[in-house]
């Protein structure tokens, strides 16, 4: 049996805290859901993921502090600016230079270079990356979805930007906007070719 054609998804990422109570307490005020489990567990779901963070007891063996992950925001200061008024110590905005990370915003506001970071109590990383364009082939071209209104509320308004660059270069109103809309932020999930 070929096993690329096999549906895996990832559900959920075990973290290590030292400190189950603390830790449920600093997940919560991130925003993300509390989830039912079983007595032993605690489960978050940030808002819009399909997968899951959990700790709790004897759930692994590594060191607390040890976990890394990535959270993907369609607005990295918007983002940033919601953690910090929660309470999270955030770092400052930075984008990968040639030589490595340089304080601001990408310049061009390309996906994936602008970043900040925050940790939980007990030094888990988390970083948060701006994507606003799927690089190629990253992404199912199928189906394509938006998992709140904060992500397409973004979309929309980086789809009307390009629209009136669409417009200037035609010279002439577009009727069929919607449409041109759509194929837009679907290229944008699926790393497609943008409409012309």
């Amino acid at each position: 049996m070929n096993v690329n054609g096999i549906d895996m998804k990832v559900e959920v990422l075990v973290i290590s805290v030292s400190d189950i109570e603390r830790a449920k307490e600093f997940y919560g005020r991130l925003g993300w859901r509390l989830d039912r489990t079983p007595p032993s567990v605690v489960q978050f779901t940030p808002h819009g993921s399909a997968c899951s963070v959990q700790f709790g007891t004897d759930l692994t063996s590594a060191p607390p502090g040890s976990g890394k992950g990535y959270l993907i925001v369609s607005d990295i200061e918007a983002a940033r600016t919601a953690l910090v008024a929660a309470g999270i110590e955030v770092s400052a905005v930075f984008h990968l230079g040639p030589d490595g990370p340089i304080e601001g915003l990408d310049p061009e506001r390309r996906s994936y270079f602008s970043r900040a970071t925050f940790r939980d109590p007990d030094g888990n990383t988390w970083l948060l990356q701006e994507v606003t364009t799927r690089l190629p082939g990253r992404a199912d071209p199928g189906p394509t979805s938006f998992t709140s209104t904060t992500d397409l509320a973004s979309a929309l308004r980086r789809a009307a930007a390009a629209h009136g660059e669409h417009e200037k270069l035609t010279g002439q109103e577009d009727p069929d906007w919607p449409d041109w809309y759509a194929q837009y932020m679907t290229s944008e999930q699926t790393g497609t070719e943008p409409p012309k």
